[in-house]
């Protein structure tokens, strides 16, 4: 048996000559993960049991080395399952119809947020994580959709209702449930935990053993996992198995973060963490080798980045930065503190990327921006969407004070001005937002109401309390069409331009997630960056305009080849000199590039 205390990579180079599998593997991430035994597990056939779980042997060959699994093509919706709405159709249905109709060929993937039974979060508190909820659908409707799109699924793995059959089974001592939930003392050392919520931490319960106290990270409906416990591990890797069945080639592990629990330690990015993570990776590749896990994590940039691990725990991390800041750059007309971040973000490694948004199902998070952002901007910025309309929540540190966490808001919204106010540029500066955004290193990912510019839903988060609610509104699919048919709608500029940018962005290799990519040191009012196709035929230049007035472009500064002929993929620009000065109006932005309509996916993939 592998000796626990030696990373992976240097087992591997010991043992060279040896056959090792993939029953090895598992059994070193388990002795990694339980190698203080806190609960007197019993290890023995536990890795025996997990590969039989996801049906998988022991003696399989190891899969070594790291792949792409995506290209220049891939884009992602982000969506809930009941965003839109027809009479006597189950949700998933209509939202498949709307998907087929107006993005066929312009979108890869589709992230269906959880379409499981639920008791509050709007999904994720989790009442049972076998079935669809009915409201929606049915898994005849998930595998439809996994048919045409790659689907990309929440494991719910942090925590679950506490009105799951789990927790009632927990409170009686009862499985499965009993020994599943994280209970503390509130005496224990929890001073350094670190939280994303403002209620108190520990909800006290009565159970068949006396009182107890579990573990709330999030709300007191949503309690948190022991995994400590390997049955836990187990019903989730039987979990994971089930999904890939019914057609989940991607996971969004949901809160990982939280995960392992250590009384006196913050709680939060712990050891045990990242290991449960690499051992997920390994049963899920082995499974399917194109699967992909993916980490939700809306944490400080530098801890975010530690999920990729060496390449071998998440295929994809979150890019929590890159919303605030690029909303900060587009209402403040300066791109320094975004320009300085894309400078030292390094390259993703070989078969991993980044997955970037600007807006989700979520608000825009704070914590990510912490130490990017000044708390003079941050203030700043807060303020300005305070002004069009968003709502600010809250978290708790350690010596009890309330922090700005997130700021819930459309983004359609939050572009629909400047730090100055509203002004007639919104729909620009919301389209050069995603001009942006298509164009950085990674995978893009799209909400469906940015796809269509959704306003703020002000009587949703009347109805429901929760402020997130101001973000997911839920359209007629009759409404949804009548205002994309209607050219003089937002809605309808919105969607044009979305589409037209999805179009161009698929058929360019230096688009590709992992290409190379360079900040250019242009004035403050521009944000450039230079893209490369893996195989250097292809480069695009991509510049923005970030203020709302006209801004000047000394094509001197952007260093092009005088033997390529450049052309702007989006305007139609076509560059006479090196030393044309091009004016580029407010918000707008070009993808300047030396090889129009140049993708390798055809040869490559």
């Amino acid at each position: 048996m592998p000796n626990s205390a030696q990373p992976w990579d240097c087992l591997l180079s010991k043992h060279v000559n040896e056959q090792l599998n993939l029953g090895d593997r598992v059994q070193h991430h388990l002795d990694m993960i339980y190698h203080a035994n806190p609960l007197g597990a019993d290890l023995d056939g536990l890795a025996g049991e997990l590969l039989e779980l996801m049906q998988l042997d022991a003696t399989q060959e190891l899969v070594l080395g790291h792949k792409n699994h995506w290209c220049e093509r891939d884009a992602i919706v982000i969506s809930y399952g009941d965003s839109v709405l027809r009479p006597d159709e189950n949700p998933l249905q209509t939202l498949k119809c709307f998907l087929d109709r107006y993005t066929q060929g312009l979108l890869t993937g589709v992230h269906l947020l959880p379409f499981y039974p639920w008791s509050s979060d709007d999904g994720f508190a989790v009442l049972d994580y076998s079935s669809v909820n009915e409201a929606l659908g049915d898994w005849a409707d998930i595998n439809a959709i996994a048919d045409d799109y790659d689907l990309m699924a929440d494991l719910v793995i942090n925590h679950c209702s506490g009105r799951s059959l789990w927790f009632e089974n927990f409170l009686q001592g009862r499985s499965p449930g009993a020994g599943y939930f994280y209970t503390a003392d509130p005496g224990d050392d929890l001073d350094t935990v670190v939280r994303p919520r403002t209620s108190p931490l520990l909800r006290e319960v009565e159970t068949a053993s006396g009182t107890q106290y579990v573990w709330c990270t999030f709300s007191h409906d949503q309690v948190d996992l022991d995994f400590r416990n390997p049955e836990v591990l187990k019903q989730f890797v039987s979990i994971l198995r089930h999904y890939l069945d019914e057609g989940v080639r991607i996971f969004r592990l949901d809160a990982v973060a939280f995960l392992w629990k250590t009384p006196g330690t913050s709680c939060i990015n712990l050891e045990e963490t990242h290991e449960v993570i690499r051992l997920l990776r390994t049963l899920v590749e082995h499974a399917r080798p194109d699967a992909i896990i993916i980490t939700e994590t809306n944490i400080p940039n530098r801890e975010n980045l530690s999920y990729f691990g060496n390449g071998n725990e998440a295929h994809c991390v979150y890019n929590f930065s890159l919303p605030p800041l690029l909303l900060n750059t587009l209402v403040t007309g300066d791109c320094s503190y975004l320009k300085h971040w894309l400078m030292s973000m390094p390259p993703a490694r070989n078969g991993t990327a980044y997955f970037n948004f600007i807006a989700s199902h979520d608000g825009i998070g704070l914590r990510p921006a912490e130490g990017l952002l000044s708390d003079e901007e941050l203030t700043e910025l807060i303020a300005t969407m305070e002004a069009f309309g968003g709502q600010v929540s809250y978290r708790t540190l350690g010596d009890g004070q309330s922090k700005p966490y997130e700021i819930n808001i459309s983004l359609f919204d939050a572009l629909q001005g400047t730090v100055a106010g509203a002004d007639e540029w919104g729909v620009a500066r919301f389209v050069c937002a995603h001009a942006i955004m298509l164009a950085l290193e990674g995978i893009p990912g799209i909400y469906l109401h940015s796809l269509v510019g959704t306003r703020n839903d002000y009587q949703r988060v009347e109805n429901t309390g929760h402020y997130r609610a101001i973000n997911r509104h839920q359209w007629g699919y009759e409404s949804l069409q009548a205002a994309l048919a209607d050219s003089a709608s937002d809605h309808n500029r919105v969607f044009v331009q979305m589409k037209k940018l999805l179009a161009i962005r698929r058929r360019q290799a230096a688009f590709h997630p992992n290409a190379t990519q360079f900040t250019l040191h242009l004035k403050n009012t521009l944000l450039g960056f230079w893209r490369q196709s893996l195989d250097r035929r292809q480069c695009v230049f991509c510049i923005a305009n970030i203020t709302n007035q006209p801004q000047p472009l000394p094509l001197s500064d952007v260093n092009l080849i005088d033997t390529d002929i450049w052309t702007d993929l989006l305007g139609g620009l076509q560059v006479e000199s090196r030393t044309q000065v091009v004016e580029l109006q407010p918000y707008q932005c070009i993808w300047l590039t030396n090889l129009p309509d140049y993708s390798m996916t055809a040869n490559r993939y």
